[in-house]
C-alpha cells in the first residue's frame, strides 16, 4: 500500500514502507471528531458561538497532513513548504479570538508581554510555521520524528487541561514511534508535518506558549545552524555510515554537532537528542507550573 524508501543508514540499504505517518492523521482526525460529537469537551463558557476545540485541532491536523502528502508528491522547495503551514494558523486565530486568549506571555527575569491584536495575526502563525518547519527539519534518523516530538506533546499535555484531546491520538503516535525507532516505517512527511502542527496548534489552544518556546529550544538550534550553514557556505549536513556507526566531520545541525569526530550508532543519537528535548520540556513544564 505504502511506496519503500531505503533507509540509508543500515547495512544493505533495506527498503522500508514509507508514508505511514497518514494513518495518524486518519485515527486522528476520528478519533477529534469522535470528541466532538460525544460532546466530551465543552466550549468555554464565556463563547457564545459554535466552536469547539477538537474540531479547531482536527482542521489543523488534516492540513498538516495534506502539506505532507504534497510534499512527497511534487517534493515541494523550502522556499515555498516553510510558509504553508501559515493555512494552518487560520482556524487557531479564529479559536482564540472568540474564547478570548490571552494576548500576552509572561517570560521569567523579563516580565509579562503584551501583544495585543499582534498576538493573533502574527504571533499565531509565527508559532506554526516555526514548530512545523523545526519539527520537519530535525529528521533522517529512525525515531526522531516521532520519539522526540511525542516528548514535548506529553509535557505539554501534563500542564493542559485539554489533555484528553490528545490521549487516543498519543497511543497511536507512540505505536508508530516504536515500529519507527525500529526501522520498521517511516512516517515520511505526512507524518511529521502532521505531528509538528499538532504540537502548535494544541499548544496554542491550550494557551501554553511558553512551555512550547522552552520545550522546541533544541529544534530551534538545529533549525538555526542548518538554514545559517546553508545561507552562508551553501553546504548541507550530513552524516557518513562505516556500516555500523554514524559520524560527522561537520556542525552543520544537531545531528552533526552530536557526531562530530565521535561516532555512535543511530539509535545512541536518537537516545542522545531525546534526552535534550527531554530536559528542555521538562524546563518548560516546571516553567509552567511555577
Amino acid at each position: 500500500m505504502f511506496p519503500k524508501v531505503p533507509d540509508q543508514h543500515k547495512v544493505g540499504q533495506p527498503l522500508i514502507s514509507n508514508g505511514l505517518g497518514v494513518l495518524y492523521v486518519l485515527f486522528t482526525t476520528v478519533y477529534l471528531f469522535l470528541l466532538y460529537f460525544s460532546d466530551l469537551i465543552k466550549s468555554p463558557a464565556n463563547v457564545s458561538a459554535p466552536i469547539s476545540a477538537p474540531l479547531i485541532l482536527a482542521a489543523c491536523i488534516l492540513f498538516g497532513g495534506f502539506m505532507g502528502l504534497l510534499d512527497d508528491w511534487i517534493d515541494l522547495k523550502w522556499r515555498y513548504k516553510a510558509f504553508m503551514p501559515l493555512i494552518a494558523a487560520l482556524p487557531l486565530i479564529y479559536y482564540a479570538k472568540e474564547t478570548g486568549a490571552r494576548t500576552s506571555i509572561a517570560l521569567p527575569f523579563i516580565g509579562t508581554i503584551q501583544f495585543g491584536s499582534i498576538y493573533f495575526y502574527v504571533i499565531i502563525p509565527l508559532i506554526v510555521m516555526i514548530v512545523t518547519n523545526t519539527v520537519n527539519q530535525l529528521g533522517g534518523l529512525n525515531g526522531l520524528e516521532t520519539i522526540c516530538p511525542a516528548i514535548v506533546i506529553l509535557g505539554l499535555m501534563a500542564v493542559s487541561p485539554l489533555y484528553s484531546l490528545m490521549v487516543g491520538p498519543l497511543i497511536f503516535w507512540l505505536i508508530l514511534a516504536y515500529f519507527n525507532f525500529q526501522g520498521k516505517v517511516f512516517v515520511g512527511n505526512s507524518g511529521s508535518f502532521a505531528i509538528g502542527i499538532t504540537i502548535a496548534s494544541f499548544a496554542v489552544i491550550s494557551d501554553l506558549k511558553l512551555s512550547l518556546l522552552v520545550s522546541i529550544l533544541p529544534y530551534i538550534f538545529n533549525s538555526a545552524i542548518i538554514l545559517l550553514m546553508v545561507f552562508f557556505t551553501r553546504k548541507k549536513a550530513k552524516v557518513s555510515f562505516d556500516g555500523e556507526k554514524l559520524s560527522s566531520d561537520h556542525r552543520r545541525s544537531l545531528i552533526t554537532v552530536i557526531t562530530y569526530h565521535r561516532p555512535l550508532t543511530e539509535k545512541q543519537v536518537v537516545g542522545i537528542i531525546a534526552l535534550i528535548v527531554g530536559i528542555f520540556t521538562l524546563i518548560g513544564v516546571l516553567i509552567q507550573l511555577l
